[in-house]
């Protein structure tokens, strides 16, 4: 039975692929730093039917001894680490780049670009001794080069990791380490993310025409869970990229929009999203 370690996982896509997982019995370990989401977390797959199992373990990912204690935990309960999901990250306070405090941009790099990089680097070092493994880097918005107002920072990660994961994957194929990494493309997913910014330490008040736009492309993140899961567990493949959200399907929204409408923002107002 495989097993797979998802850092950010307490809740949202995170916490959704954990689910999914399980559902195809892959034994889960998730993270979190937040002790009382991570317990919850754990509850609610403790209670699903699957003849896998879930651990959880606290991990800050941008402490070096909390990922070598994920990765000692993980192998204490299930021996073999063979799924390695870099999710855990937060967004940005909606300003520009002039208007961000040096700890607003050192929290949204330490998290999103150096954690990866540095959970990447741990991982590695023990997928490589047992000659197999999956390592997969969660994109978002900026990895494609796309640019707006009050993501600057959030979307210099995003690309940073897009580029990292895309050379990490050269590196393999040149060690020979037999480790297959690829990249998550999730799209715009409706969770309380799009809502909060460094964490949960400051309120994000999108503009309508943001708003339209992620009612228009947006998912909640059970659905595109299941097609990311479902790529990792089907991919051979070195240097791939597993992506919900095609350029053809959001041209389709887009095209249908008018006669398919869709409002996320309600419940996310009302605290009903995770």
């Amino acid at each position: 039975m495989k097993t797979v370690v998802i850092t950010g996982s307490a809740r949202g896509l995170g916490f959704e692929m954990a689910k999914v997982f399980l559902n195809n019995n892959v034994n889960v370990v998730i993270s979190d730093v937040n002790e009382e989401n991570l317990k919850r977390a754990k509850e609610k797959l403790d209670s699903m039917d699957s003849q896998a199992k879930a651990e959880s373990c606290i991990c800050n990912v941008t402490k070096t001894d909390d990922i070598e204690n994920l990765i000692r935990f993980a192998k204490e309960k299930f021996n073999t680490i063979d799924i390695w999901v870099n999710n855990a990250g937060v967004n940005q306070p909606e300003k520009a780049v002039w208007e961000l405090t040096e700890d607003e941009i050192n929290v949204i790099l330490d998290i999103d670009l150096k954690g990866t990089i540095n959970c990447t680097r741990l991982i590695m070092q023990e997928m490589e001794k047992q000659k197999s493994g999956a390592i997969y880097n969660v994109e978002g918005y900026g990895s494609n080069d796309a640019m707006m107002l009050g993501l600057s920072i959030y979307g210099t990660a995003k690309r940073a990791i897009t580029y990292f994961t895309q050379a990490l994957a050269k590196e393999n194929e040149a060690k020979n380490t037999g480790v297959i990494v690829g990249r998550l493309s999730p799209g715009i997913m409706i969770t309380d993310f799009l809502v909060n910014a460094v964490g949960d330490k400051e309120k994000i008040v999108l503009s309508e025409k943001t708003k339209k736009v992620y009612n228009i492309l947006g998912d909640y993140p059970d659905i595109i869970a299941k097609h990311m899961v479902n790529g990792m567990l089907n991919n051979k493949k070195n240097n791939v990229q597993i992506q919900w959200l095609t350029n053809g399907k959001a041209a389709w929204r887009f095209m249908t929009s008018s006669f398919n409408k869709r409002d996320f923002f309600k419940a996310l107002d009302e605290g009903k999203t995770e």
